[in-house]
């Protein structure tokens, strides 16, 4: 080992820098198709051999180099999107470091061919590694930039080892290229591999054509239930497509979030979507989104990783709060009818002009099948004892025989409501309908059997009314603020100085939550007051964690979060269980308060409360019309 300091030669440090940015066949895939971007391209056509190791081939259209700058380009630090110190607060481009093209000519043999006319007159150059000594002849080449990466790692043997499969390798750059597609709708991109076409996604600026796209990249099944959403406040707009609660994934595998057209990944969004996803997923499920964040570029800086993946916030608690907002209110306020028919044409055009599954790989969720209910005219806050029992009726013992489902019959109540309707598509407007349809008997004890316009419903109506009478505990409980109750013998905190301190400046949070604390010394927190709800809980661990929380993030949702869980308790406890037999009217009257309740897809445990099965799928079974 040397101690003495040394200038590494330029070939060394080329590929100590490569180090940063080419990572794999996916990673140059990644700079070339963002500098074609930045390039003004809007069509890109990317032709892969062996999974990219042996070539990877990127042809664009956008404005090209000039025969002067061709070399240069190969330069470590040489970009055209920065010129000054002041150009980095607010960066609009997806590339700017000047070394992704550097890099990869030091591990691989490129080929660099751009034009700048549209007389097919071009120049090329070539580098292979070594000193890079660069190679400029002319070339003829229409308006635009070919960029030909060959033997990936050629000269580092030391890395090319440590390849995946080729089969893995390009399913990677598969990934890249489909991720950076539902950046840019306005481009055009085609991906073959090994001479097989794989890809081909036509630009679009209508939604339409947005959610064509979307469908290829996600699946028709994404897109059957994905809301639309568009908000815009305090300077920031959010926009894109999130999947309805029933539709989520084992794995977090189908989540894409960009800001300002970069994807990345970022713990405040994270945060934001799991609170605003945190009462209607079941444990270990993880919710699909394609969101977009419009804010001003000064706001967020993107220069945090090399691979620019992360970025940092100016104000990262106002994004929090935008995103946990704008989500939160689009799953409570969802509408039967507001994305069918546009993802029915989505996915009626993908269908045509693509063979699905090769096009997208992806499964749809397991409870894909679920379609949404209007959730409105939320139910006037109560009594939390009157809200419980609202339904009573529904508590009387079951007198059929356990197993047996209970048909209407011609003297039965509410048999009008469920005359036959119409099979699915000959009703003229479907007015007199509702979405959950008409009651037709208990399957069990456990299920409603009901139908609509469009085959039959499958309520399961414990998981049911357990949250329609979780959502009136919550509105009556914040219509009727926190009661809070005294504590006859306060309870002591030994804390540190630092969380004391905290105390002191945040003390209208505990405030607010119905929480009464008192300093009694430098490192002394005593508990006087706690809200009515958490009597009997952990206070002494939960005042604790409220601290850690605010100490680290500034802020808290622990409390309210633990009051929910009580809540959640109670309506589970309160809620009709099974063997319970239901009079027609009662089992109609449940699924109209399900069809105006928030959230009433899932239970307070994330398990789905209804399905829906079309008349089409019941004619397969009999094999009808075939």
């Amino acid at each position: 080992m040397h101690d003495r300091i040394q200038q590494l030669s330029p070939r060394l440090a080329n590929q100590i820098a490569a180090g940063e940015v080419v990572e794999r066949p996916s990673s140059v895939i990644k700079e070339l198709l963002e500098n074609s971007l930045d390039a003004g391209a809007t069509r890109l056509d990317v032709d892969i051999e062996k999974g990219g190791i042996k070539r990877m081939k990127v042809r664009d259209n956008g404005k090209g180099i000039d025969r002067d700058d061709l070399a240069l380009a190969l330069a470590r630090h040489a970009t055209s999107k920065i010129h000054a110190l002041e150009d980095l607060d607010a960066v609009a481009t997806l590339g700017f470091r000047g070394e992704a093209l550097a890099s990869i000519s030091s591990v691989a043999r490129l080929t660099l061919t751009s034009s700048r006319n549209e007389h097919g007159k071009g120049w090329q150059v070539s580098a292979e590694g070594r000193e890079m000594r660069a190679q400029l002849t002319p070339a003829a080449h229409p308006r635009g930039t070919t960029v030909d990466a060959r033997d990936l790692f050629f000269n580092t043997p030391a890395r090319r080892k440590f390849l995946r499969t080729e089969k893995t390798e390009f399913n990677r750059i598969d990934e890249t290229i489909k991720r950076l597609a539902l950046s840019r709708f306005d481009v055009s991109i085609s991906l073959r591999h090994n001479g097989k076409g794989v890809l081909s996604l036509r630009a679009g600026s209508n939604r339409v054509e947005m959610e064509r796209r979307v469908t290829q990249i996600c699946g028709s099944a994404f897109m059957h239930n994905a809301l639309h959403i568009e908000v815009e406040r305090s300077g920031l707009r959010l926009w894109g497509w999130v999947a309805e609660p029933a539709f989520s994934r084992s794995q977090a595998d189908l989540q894409f979030f960009y800001v300002n057209g970069r994807a990345i990944r970022d713990k405040v969004v994270s945060h934001a979507v799991r609170r605003a996803f945190a009462d209607v997923l079941h444990h270990g499920r993880h919710p699909a989104f394609v969101l977009y964040l419009e804010l001003d570029p000064a706001s967020v800086d993107v220069n945090v990783h090399p691979t620019k993946h992360e970025v940092r916030f100016r104000d990262s608690r106002l994004v929090h709060d935008f995103l946990f907002g704008s989500l939160h209110r689009a799953l409570a306020d969802a509408r039967p009818g507001q994305r069918e028919k546009a993802a029915e044409s989505a996915v009626a055009e993908v269908a045509e002009t693509v063979d699905m599954g090769k096009a997208t790989g992806i499964r749809g969720g397991e409870f894909a099948g679920q379609q949404k209910m209007p959730l409105s005219n939320r139910p006037s806050p109560g009594n939390l004892q009157q809200q419980i029992h609202a339904y009573g009726t529904l508590h009387q013992p079951y007198q059929g025989g356990a197993g047996v489902a209970e048909p209407l019959t011609e003297g039965s109540a509410g048999v009008d409501a469920v005359a036959p309707l119409p099979r699915g598509g000959e009703a003229a407007s479907g007015e007199g309908v509702p979405p959950l349809g008409f009651a037709i008997a208990q399957l069990h004890g456990i299920y409603i059997l009901a139908q609509n316009e469009q085959g039959m419903i499958i309520v399961d109506m414990h998981a049911a009314h357990e949250r329609i009478v979780y959502e009136q505990m919550k509105v009556a409980h914040t219509a009727g603020g926190i009661q809070a109750q005294p504590l006859l013998v306060p309870v002591s905190l030994a804390v540190s100085q630092g969380e004391a301190d905290c105390f002191e400046e945040r003390s209208e949070v505990f405030t607010s939550l119905g929480f009464l604390l008192q300093r009694a010394g430098p490192e002394t927190l005593l508990v006087r007051q706690v809200p009515t709800m958490l009597h009997g809980a952990e206070v002494e661990q939960l005042v604790r964690d409220v601290l850690s929380d605010l100490l680290g993030q500034g802020d808290s949702e622990r409390i309210g979060e633990r009051i929910n869980e009580i809540l959640g308790t109670m309506a589970c406890h309160g809620s009709v269980r099974a063997n319970r037999r239901l009079t027609v009217p009662e089992m109609n009257a449940l699924l109209r308060d399900m069809e105006h309740t928030e959230r009433s897809g899932q239970c307070n445990h994330g398990r789905p409360t209804w399905t829906q099965v079309k008349l089409a799928e019941m004619d397969k079974w009999f094999m009808r019309g075939q």
